[in-house]
């Protein structure tokens, strides 16, 4: 019997975004959900469980900093793996998101690899590891911002 494909949530506003996520992730053999909105991507991970998300920060509604605190805050999902992806370079809002509980923060635009790349490494580590890197990422961040 063959193994089960990881299953990934994409939750951004953009179409034309998601069809590349999911074009990207499908070919490297991900299972692939998605949700147009903050509210429905909560929605999407307390019914499907994904094995990680795929979050932009800047949409209408609830935006991605609500979308991550949501996660975290359910028992159901506070351990599931965060990739953040922000056309917003600013250090402080990238700090913000590990503040939360991102795991992982890239910078739109992107090569697709990179993408993919972030999830395998997000899906291989282990919670404490995921843990761990969120908080000293966060602090070298305020370090850099603060002196």
């Amino acid at each position: 019997m063959g193994q089960t494909m990881r299953r990934v949530l994409v939750i951004d506003d953009e179409a034309n975004v998601r069809l590349l996520y999911r074009v990207n992730l499908r070919h490297a053999g991900y299972e692939v959900l998605e949700a147009d909105d903050g509210a429905r991507g909560i929605e999407a991970a307390l019914e499907h469980m994904p094995d990680a998300v795929v979050l932009d920060l800047m949409m209408p509604n609830v935006d991605g900093f609500e979308v991550l605190e949501a996660l975290r805050a359910d028992p159901a999902t506070t351990d599931m793996p965060v990739l953040v992806l922000t056309a917003d370079a600013r250090s402080d809002d990238h700090r913000r998101c590990y503040e939360l509980g991102a795991d992982d923060v890239i910078t739109k635009p992107f090569v697709p690899e990179a993408l993919v790349q972030a999830i395998s490494r997000l899906l291989a580590a282990s919670i404490e590891h995921r843990i761990a890197h969120r908080a000293e990422t966060a602090a070298e961040m305020s370090r850099a911002a603060f002196g």
